[in-house]
């Protein structure tokens, strides 16, 4: 059966479409639009319907919307207490839904459409996708339609709901107000307070944890919280002291500890040993290592489109459950657009860029990489959810220390922010420990081995911990060849890795995106498909 996911009401609209239980393709609709977490600057901007992303899976499938046996809208309005002021509103376009998708998508029938409660969307992304069978799950994020949190079980495909809670207690909400009161974008800059956080020391956390706790029933309280007692706000943009990272280092560990708390009341109810997580919260890659390093659970899995987009995948997979199709679990990440060597020529040809086609692309960019030079990655199809995973990366050298601010000058960001490494699967366990291994997501931090601080400082975060990904040959011989040629070149089996874009716009995503990026920043060369594209000197 084929079952089309759509997530069209807070932020990051997207579409994912299973068939007989497998992940066919999702893509979030900022990669088609351009405008990051699909945000307009109009009030209705999250209400964005992901309609290209939507047409693109269906002609990624060859089906046309009247083949579909169902879709899914991973928003209940029926489960909506509040029904005031902008939940009406919301509730109301939820509602209307069915026949918007109907007009985007001629041919559908809005009858087809069914709502999935978010929650359910979120638990299905990561219990349903997750590499195991049997699990716990647990979703944490800003809110749904009435609560903010779920913990559950799946048995045989099923999931049993043992705790969920109420509004306006929220995780995500509680971290998106401190995003906000140190001058960042809420619901999209979240990660540069956890990256903040290695910069300050927790003396609020004695007052944290008088605010937000578990409360020993499966549930928690996050407040209401002044912030201004702890420090003043940061106006967007404006410059950070020593008080604020104070703050953020405070609030990091506090959610660490709740999170602690919840997952050990979900282990006491359920005795399971492995855990899957959903909702934006579990993009926290700290909390996460902490969940596995110090938690009752024996394996911790990640659903890498954790965030809202992930429920367009979760709902899908619901709705294919539901109606008795085995699922799958998701085979990786790369599950948007790809584009064969002739397009990307093409797009070479029409651009009039002078290119060439090396014997191996892989030790092409190994080679520059060696001498230094700052390489944009677009190869195969697109990673689904907020992190480049080696298809639309930006690669670079971990033995110079510059290279940190290089990259982050090039993407036009905070120099507080790290970057990552990407390391052969094989060669993980001695350069990095204390997380999970194989770490394919770039969702865990691990601790680099002293002995290695020295040799890739690039990628080492001010803590000593890096946010690795782990490439393995099997899966991606493509990667874990340029890899392997870059540690016979250096000695160093690490590359660093960040996602091709600049600041405030989505990853690149399609050969128009790259070559405006390759254009625009000061990137050396271009590695598109198979074809190499130096910067002139």
């Amino acid at each position: 059966m084929r079952f089309l996911g759509i997530n069209a009401i807070f932020h990051d609209p997207s579409a994912a479409l299973v068939v007989d239980g497998r992940i066919v393709a999702a893509a979030e609709e900022e990669r088609f639009s351009r405008r990051k977490h699909g945000k307009r600057p109009v009030p209705f901007s999250a209400w964005e319907l992901p309609e290209q992303a939507a047409a693109w899976c269906l002609k990624e499938a060859g089906l046309q919307p009247e083949e579909l046996d169902g879709v899914a809208y991973s928003y209940d309005p029926g489960l909506v207490v509040d029904t005031e002021g902008w939940e009406a509103l919301r509730t109301t376009y939820a509602r209307r839904a069915p026949n918007f998708l109907a007009t985007a998508l001629p041919g559908l029938d809005p009858a087809q459409v069914s709502y999935v409660p978010h929650h359910v969307a979120h638990a299905a992304s990561a219990g349903l996708a997750a590499p195991f069978g049997d699990c716990a799950v647990l979703v944490c994020d800003g809110r749904g339609e009435a609560v903010s949190h779920l913990a559950g079980a799946y048995h045989d495909g099923e999931l049993s709901v043992l705790a969920a809670q109420t509004l306006p207690h929220s995780l995500g909400l509680m971290y998106e107000e401190v995003t906000e009161h140190l001058g960042f974008l809420r619901s999209s800059d979240e990660f540069k307070v956890m990256a903040m956080a290695s910069y300050g020391t927790p003396k609020h956390l004695p007052a944290l944890r008088e605010l937000i706790g578990a409360t020993g029933d499966g549930g928690f309280r996050s407040g209401p919280i002044d912030w201004n007692v702890f420090a003043k706000p940061v106006k967007p943009g404006g410059a950070w002291a020593a008080e604020h990272a104070d703050l953020a280092a405070g609030v990091q560990i506090r959610l660490e500890e709740v999170l602690l708390d919840l997952a050990a009341w979900l282990h006491d109810r359920t005795g399971m040993d492995r855990l899957a997580l959903a909702g934006g919260v579990a993009l926290n890659c700290v909390a996460n290592t902490r969940l596995f390093d110090r938690g009752p659970f024996r394996e911790v899995w990640v659903q890498p489109a954790a965030g809202d987009s992930g429920t367009a995948l979760g709902g899908a997979l619901h709705l294919a459950r539901t109606h008795g199709d085995p699922v799958a679990a998701m085979p990786g990440a790369d599950l948007g657009r790809g584009f064969t060597d002739a397009e990307l020529r093409a797009w070479l040809d029409t651009a009039q860029v002078p290119y060439t086609r090396p014997p191996d692309i892989a030790v092409a960019v190994a080679d520059a990489l060696a001498q230094d030079r700052i390489v944009a990655w677009f190869q195969g199809r697109s990673e689904y959810g907020p992190r480049a995973l080696g298809r639309r990366s930006l690669l670079a050298h971990p033995g110079n220390p510059r290279n940190t601010e290089r990259l982050n000058d090039v993407k036009g960001r905070e120099q507080f922010r790290p970057v990552a490494p990407m390391v052969l699967e094989e060669r993980a366990a001695e350069i990095f420990s204390r997380g999970p291994m194989p770490s394919p997501y770039m969702l865990f931090t691990h601790d680099v081995a002293p002995v290695w601080r020295e040799r890739i400082p690039a990628v080492v975060h001010v803590d000593g911990t890096a946010r690795i990904q782990t490439v393995s040959a099997g899966r991606d011989p493509l990667l874990a060849g340029m890899l392997n040629a870059f540690e016979s070149l250096t000695g160093l089996p690490v590359v660093v890795n960040t996602s091709l874009n600049t600041a405030g716009r989505p990853m690149v995503d399609d050969p128009r995106d790259a070559l405006e990026c390759f254009g625009s920043a000061p990137v050396d060369v271009l590695a598109l498909g198979p074809y190499l594209v130096r910067r002139a000197a």
